[in-house]
């Protein structure tokens, strides 16, 4: 720390001063050579940290968020955590994102106290499953999560099915059903006893070309398959390559049940089980977590809670009116089947660079610096400088004491709206900075709202909610799906297209959906929009703004060698941005 920084330091009041000195020392510890782990739980997280985060060496005083980590990844980090006995919850993990910081505050868990048995019963729907059947679309049935796997040659279709099986029993919300009772939609967990659909085609007999179609179209008849009423909402094809060739693995779920995390948890189990019985062994899963039953129950009684209510004034002044998008088309039709998607993406190198040292130069999390570059490229599009826009989020927060939904299934994504504003922002870092602190401002990440506009039984709350002007926009950052199957695995993700995961009847529920995954090493980001109201060259040239904006961010974080500081870097300080930028000035 330099004696000019003291000097400057010394100005603050006494607490402050030394709180502030604290955390600079902390800081810059954390950016020293490794440590390793000194204890066994420092051991244990340190393990788990490699695992999830893919790195083979993780010290004590490593930033988690500086590491590439992202919320999912913060709950399979606490699913991982509380299966070796150690109690965390994924707050705590941004709270105290070093491991040394985090050995101080976990616990050690007890036996399971989340139900084993399976669960029975009526569910009450969450804000999420009332808004699609607030959609009132024309097919209810095909809106699915689905994957393509690549399976290594050799493996057996009947213990396929029979790992299937096993998810279906130990996953309760895949066993559930809807039904309509005067006119208002309602949902169920089934018992045990039924089956799962698990077909078999043999496609060894014609060309290469020929089954990809063959894919194509039976996974298209599939996904429009389903029967919420009747079930199961889960589907799995076996395609037979032949020639030694890897085969192919389909599984469709209705989005009704699923969402992406619940996705990784089945993939995990399915894998875990499919090995169990290929060697004969027992079926064994880690314990059930809070179930999809009791976390909705329980986040319904959290609706009408006076703390939720706090947060109505915040989201009140979320949705102010805002210019609309440019549009090419005004009398265009939004639907499903009018969408196309501009495609652009990082290299591995850029995508090293994006997840691992862009954040410690600027200490924010890589949706942060992603929704930067879109708010920049849309504000450069629009000729304006505020923008309303949805941001989809895994919906699982840890705001109930005691509940841990780290390894259940079920539909928790929580969409929520930010009004963004870029009035005083003068380059790409100043809008960092800004968005940085105006989306970290956001109560709880977003899951009130959700819970205020569907599930309060103050019928006023939900009405000043809904009239409330919408976003046109919304963004989603998936985060590294590239890890949900090591190298070695017997699954891989296949290439081929499964068919729409929608109906193409649907009405899309935006103009443009911004989605960010990490594959293959490479950051990639879909804009999709509907060709009946924008040209492909007008989303093209947005996107495109949208990956330089980015690829300068990077560009200066690597040439940068001092970090940027904002407020919520050090809240217990409780600085303005004045203060810091005064401290830190060279």
């Amino acid at each position: 720390m330099s004696d000019d920084l003291l000097k400057r330091i010394d100005l603050l009041s006494k607490e402050k001063r030394e709180l502030l000195e604290m955390l600079m020392k902390e800081d810059t510890v954390s950016q020293t050579t490794y440590v390793a782990p000194r204890t066994p739980v420092e051991e244990e997280l340190a393990n788990i940290w490699s695992q999830v985060l893919g790195i083979e060496r993780v010290g004590i005083h490593d930033n988690f968020l500086e590491l590439g980590g992202d919320s999912i990844q913060s709950i399979q980090v606490v699913a991982k955590v509380n299966q070796v006995g150690i109690q965390l919850s994924s707050n705590q993990l941004f709270e105290h994102p070093t491991i040394a910081e985090l050995a101080t505050v976990v616990g050690i868990n007890s036996a399971p106290q989340a139900q084993q048995e399976p669960v029975i019963g009526s569910v009450p729907l969450t804000p999420i499953q009332k808004w699609f059947f607030e959609q009132n679309l024309e097919e209810l049935h095909h809106w699915n999560q689905a994957v393509l796997l690549e399976v290594q040659p050799g493996q057996d279709p009947a213990l396929l099915e029979q790992a299937f099986g096993q998810l279906l029993i130990h996953h309760d919300a895949l066993r559930l059903r809807f039904e309509q009772k005067q006119g208002i939609w309602q949902q169920g967990n089934q018992g045990l006893g039924e089956t799962v659909s698990f077909s078999q085609f043999d496609l060894s007999q014609i060309t290469e070309s020929e089954q990809a179609f063959a894919i194509e179209r039976i996974a298209t008849e599939l996904q429009s398959s389903l029967n919420l009423c009747e079930g199961p909402l889960m589907r799995v094809a076996f395609f037979n390559i032949g020639d030694q060739k890897p085969d192919r693995l389909l599984l469709i779920v209705h989005h009704l049940v699923v969402d992406g995390v619940s996705f990784r948890i089945m993939l995990e189990d399915f894998q875990t089980v499919y090995e169990q019985l290929t060697r004969g062994e027992a079926i064994f899963m880690p314990p059930k977590t809070t179930s999809f039953q009791q976390w909705s129950g329980l986040l319904t009684e959290y609706a009408n809670s006076q703390e939720l209510k706090q947060e109505l004034t915040y989201w009140l002044t979320q949705s102010l009116q805002t210019q609309r998008i440019p549009v090419d088309f005004p009398e265009g039709a939004n639907t499903e089947d009018s969408t196309g998607i501009v495609s652009v993406s990082l290299t591995q190198q850029e995508t090293q660079a994006l997840l691992q040292e862009t954040p410690a130069v600027y200490r924010t999390q890589i949706n942060e610096v992603l929704l930067t570059s879109v708010v920049q490229a849309v504000s450069e599009w629009t000729e304006t400088h505020t923008l309303l826009i949805d941001l989809e989020g895994h919906g699982r927060e840890a705001v109930i004491a005691g509940v841990d939904t780290s390894r259940t299934v079920g539909w928790f994504t929580s969409v929520f709206p930010v009004h963004l504003d870029l009035e005083k922002v003068h380059d790409s870092l100043d809008t960092l900075m800004s968005l940085k602190e105006q989306l970290r401002s956001i109560p709880n990440r977003g899951i009130g709202y959700g819970w205020l506009r569907y599930c309060s039984s103050d019928v006023e709350i939900a009405e000043k909610l809904s009239v409330l002007p919408q976003a046109e926009i919304i963004f989603n950052y998936l985060g590294q799906f590239d890890r949900v199957f090591a190298e070695s695995s017997t699954f891989q993700l296949a290439q081929e297209s499964y068919g729409p995961t929608n109906s193409l009847k649907a009405t899309r529920s935006h103009l443009l959906q911004l989605i960010g995954k990490v594959m293959g090493g490479q950051l990639q980001v879909n804009w999709a929009y509907s060709k009946n109201i924008h040209r492909r060259d007008t989303i093209e040239n947005l996107a495109q703004c949208f990956i330089e904006t980015l690829r300068s961010l990077i560009n200066h974080s690597q040439s940068n060698n001092s970090t940027s500081f904002t407020p919520s870097d050090f809240p217990e300080a409780e600085l303005s941005q004045e203060q810091l930028d005064q401290l830190f000035r060279n």
